[in-house]
C-alpha cells in the first residue's frame, strides 16, 4: 500500500503514529508523512520501518533528548524557509514522553503554524480498557526509579481525583506496584502490557495483588502502562481510624502518618491529623 501526498501547508505538523499495529493509522496521517519536507523522528530506525511499509520516501531527521539542542536550531531554520516538516514519535502521539515539547514551544513563539494530526495514544488506549473511571485522570509519565523518590511522588498524587496513569519499564514494574500498594493502599489497578499488538494483555486487581503477581511472576516483556483507580472516601470506623494510625506511628512522623491513612482511606485530611493528634504519637512534627 503506498500512500498518496497532497500537498499540505508549511510549518510543524505534528502525527500520531501507531502504537504497535501498523494499521491503526489514518489516511491523514499517512499523506502528512508522505508530502512532508522531512519527518522528524525520535528513532529513525523505528520510523523507517513504519514509512517503509507504506511505501513513504520521506527524508528523515533524528531528533531525540541526545541532540535536541543541536538538533532544534537547524529544524527551526529548516521552518523559517518555509518547508512543511511532520513531528512524529517512536510510538502514538508526539509530546508525550518525548522530546518534542520545546520544538513546539520554539515554533509557536517563531509564529510558526504547529497542525494535529491525530491517532493513536497508548495513555488514552490502556485507559479505556482498563475498568477504572474515565471522566477524569491524570498522566504522571515515568515514576522516578528510585523507591523513596517514587514513594514520594505517590503521595503527592494520591489525592487526585481521578484515575492516575504511568509508564513503566518492565524491570521496575514489580518494585512500582509495591510502592504504590505501601502508599496508596488496596485500590483497584489495572497493569496495561503490549497494547494493539499480538501478546495484548490487561491484569486486573487491586494494588496488593497486582504487586503480589508480579513479585512471584517477574518481569514481563514489552511496553507498559499502569493505571491506579482514584481515592475513595470509605467509610471508615473510628476504631478502625485509631488502629491504623497507632500502626503507622509507631514508625513514621505525624505527618508521615497522616499523609499515609489520607491517601488510603480519602478521607479529608484534615480529619485524619485531628485524630492523630488526639492517640498522642511519639513525634508530633510539626504542627500545621
Amino acid at each position: 500500500m503506498a500512500a498518496e501526498a497532497d500537498r499540505i501547508a508549511p510549518g510543524l505538523h505534528l502525527v500520531a503514529t501507531p502504537i504497535g499495529n501498523l494499521k491503526d493509522i489514518s489516511f491523514r496521517a499517512l499523506g502528512t508523512l508522505a508530502a512532508a519536507d522531512a519527518v522528524i523522528a525520535e528513532d529513525s530506525r523505528v520510523t523507517k520501518g513504519l514509512l517503509a511499509h507504506y511505501g513513504i520516501t520521506t527524508p528523515l531527521l533524528s531528533y531525540h533528548e541526545h541532540n535536541a539542542a543541536q538538533m532544534r536550531p537547524r529544524i527551526m531554520a529548516r521552518l523559517h524557509e518555509g518547508q512543511a516538516l511532520a513531528l512524529v514519535s517512536d510510538a502514538g502521539t508526539p509530546l508525550v514522553s518525548d522530546p518534542g515539547y520545546k520544538l513546539v514551544e520554539d515554533a509557536l513563539a517563531a509564529g510558526i503554524e504547529v497542525t494535529s494530526v491525530p491517532g493513536p495514544s497508548a495513555v488514552l488506549t490502556a485507559l479505556v480498557v482498563s475498568g477504572l473511571p474515565t471522566d477524569s485522570f491524570f498522566f504522571g509519565g515515568f515514576l522516578p526509579p528510585k523507591s523513596a523518590a517514587r514513594r514520594a511522588r505517590l503521595l503527592g498524587l494520591a489525592q487526585v481525583p481521578g484515575t492516575l496513569v504511568f509508564f513503566e519499564s518492565a524491570q521496575r514494574l514489580g518494585d512500582m506496584l509495591a510502592d504504590a500498594a505501601a502508599i496508596l493502599g488496596p485500590r483497584p489497578a489495572a497493569v496495561a502490557r503490549e497494547l494493539t499488538k499480538l501478546y495484548e494483555s490487561v491484569v486486573r486487581g487491586d494494588l496488593p495483588y497486582l504487586a503480589g503477581h508480579y513479585a512471584e511472576a517477574g518481569p514481563p516483556r514489552g511496553e507498559i502502562v499502569v493505571l491506579i483507580g482514584g481515592p475513595i472516601a470509605a467509610a471508615v470506623a473510628e476504631d478502625d481510624l485509631d488502629e491504623r494510625l497507632r500502626r503507622l506511628l509507631a514508625d513514621h512522623s505525624l505527618k508521615e502518618a497522616v499523609a499515609l491513612v489520607t491517601a488510603e482511606t480519602g478521607l479529608p485530611r484534615r480529619d485524619v491529623y485531628a485524630r492523630a493528634l488526639l492517640i498522642g504519637p511519639k513525634d508530633r512534627g510539626e504542627p500545621e
